[in-house]
Formats: structure tokens, C-alpha cells, sequence
């Protein structure tokens, strides 16, 4: 496991933050699923936070799906040591759809997720009642070049006015939340036994809420940003 003194001395970190548009909505944003236990978008607090990390491995042997099974095997593997995902929905092993889990992470940011999308080379996880954030976050593995890209990407407001104190206002939460998923970058390239060039990229795109042309019914949003 990565530490976190080593990870900062040693990883360059490239951070931007810019407005954001409609654009960065995801496609099928408003589904909140049958049960209503999920936390959609539209139910959270504060403006919309479009964020992705990402970061390009070089040196492995792997192909996408290869690494991308290992990742989905075990998620504690990549995980920083701070925070552990507990699975309290589904059976022991692999992620599948439909699984549930819990991130257990010292204060109060424990956070509950579901499973609502698993593919071979990307998993998407949506919020669930309790969380921190109300939104959505995509684990994806793909192909650059002989290379390979893996990013996490989140589309997520603050899950209630506490939340976004802390996220929007005094940004603790938001930076809690950026060590842990670049640790986790970083992680998994060290599981495809290669190396990372250029560091992590951050990318966040701030979409205020609700937005200007529709706040009601927006629809499927247009195809996501790269």
C-alpha cells in the first residue's frame, strides 16, 4: 500500500477548476431508482460538482479489462488504508451490479453506495441515504495508446447543508475526499505492475444549481466531457 508521505513527495498533482455548463450533466442523471434510498442529484444541496481524476500507466502488461477485474476484486486493494469499503449488499467477492457497500472513513464521512452499472472495463456507483454527497462517481479502465488511462469521475452535490458547509464552504470534505481518490490512482497503477506519467490530473467543473435553462426537467444531459 501507497503511503501518504510518499505519495505527496513523489507524485505531481495537476489541479484546475473551472465553470461548468450543461455539458456536465451525466447521461440518465435524475435516476433515482425504484426503492428511494438513492440520494439523485436533484435532492442534494449547493451547486454541481463535475469532478475527474486521471491519471496514464505506463510499463504494463495488462490489458484494460485485465486490470479493471482486479480493481472490481478487491476495492480495498487500491483504497487508501483511512478508508475501507465494507460490502453490506451482495455476495462475498467481485463487485457486481446491484452490490452495496459501505466507505468507512475516520470522522463523519462515511459514505453508502450501490452498484448501478458494471461493465468489463468501468463500474458506476450511486449514492445512497446517509451519504455525504448525492450523485454519482465512475470507476473506468480503457486503452492510451500502448498505454493504459484509468479515472474516477463524479458527478455530485452536497448531500444535505451540513455537507455542503463542509465541502462548499469550508472545503474540508472536498479535500479529505481528493487525497483518497488520488491515492487510489495511484494504487492502481502500482497494480498493473507499471508506472505513471505526468502525475494526476484533477479536472473540476463547478455547475450552479439549478441550471439556467431548465430547472425542472432536464432530460438526459448531452454526452459527458473527457
Amino acid at each position: 500500500m501507497v503511503s501518504w508521505r510518499y505519495l505527496w513527495r513523489t507524485t505531481p498533482l495537476h489541479r484546475s477548476e473551472e465553470q461548468g455548463d450543461r455539458t456536465d450533466l451525466p447521461s440518465g442523471w435524475d435516476d433515482s431508482g425504484s426503492d428511494g434510498r438513492r440520494q439523485p442529484i436533484a435532492e442534494g444541496v449547493g451547486p454541481l460538482l463535475h469532478r475527474r481524476y486521471a491519471v496514464r500507466i505506463v510499463g504494463s502488461s495488462m490489458t484494460p479489462t485485465t486490470l479493471f477485474d482486479i480493481v472490481a476484486a478487491n476495492l480495498n486493494r487500491a483504497s487508501p488504508e483511512m478508508a475501507e469499503f465494507r460490502k453490506t449488499r451482495g455476495e462475498d467477492g467481485p463487485l457486481h451490479q446491484d452490490d452495496e457497500f459501505v466507505v468507512r472513513m475516520p470522522g463523519p464521512w462515511d459514505g453508502p453506495v450501490r452498484v448501478v452499472r458494471r461493465e468489463d472495463e468501468s463500474f458506476l456507483l450511486a449514492t445512497l441515504d446517509g451519504h455525504l454527497e448525492a450523485g454519482l462517481i465512475e470507476f473506468r479502465v480503457s486503452p492510451d495508446g500502448d498505454d493504459l488511462r484509468f479515472s474516477i469521475e463524479s458527478w455530485a452535490r452536497a448531500g444535505d447543508r451540513l455537507s455542503h458547509l463542509l465541502y462548499n464552504r469550508l472545503r474540508l470534505a472536498k479535500e479529505v475526499q481528493l487525497n483518497m481518490w488520488t491515492h487510489f490512482c495511484v494504487q492502481t497503477s502500482a497494480l498493473a505492475g507499471g508506472r505513471l506519467r505526468g502525475g494526476v490530473t484533477i479536472r473540476t467543473r463547478r455547475l450552479d444549481w439549478p441550471p439556467a435553462d431548465s430547472p425542472d426537467q432536464l432530460g438526459p444531459a448531452p454526452s459527458k466531457t473527457s
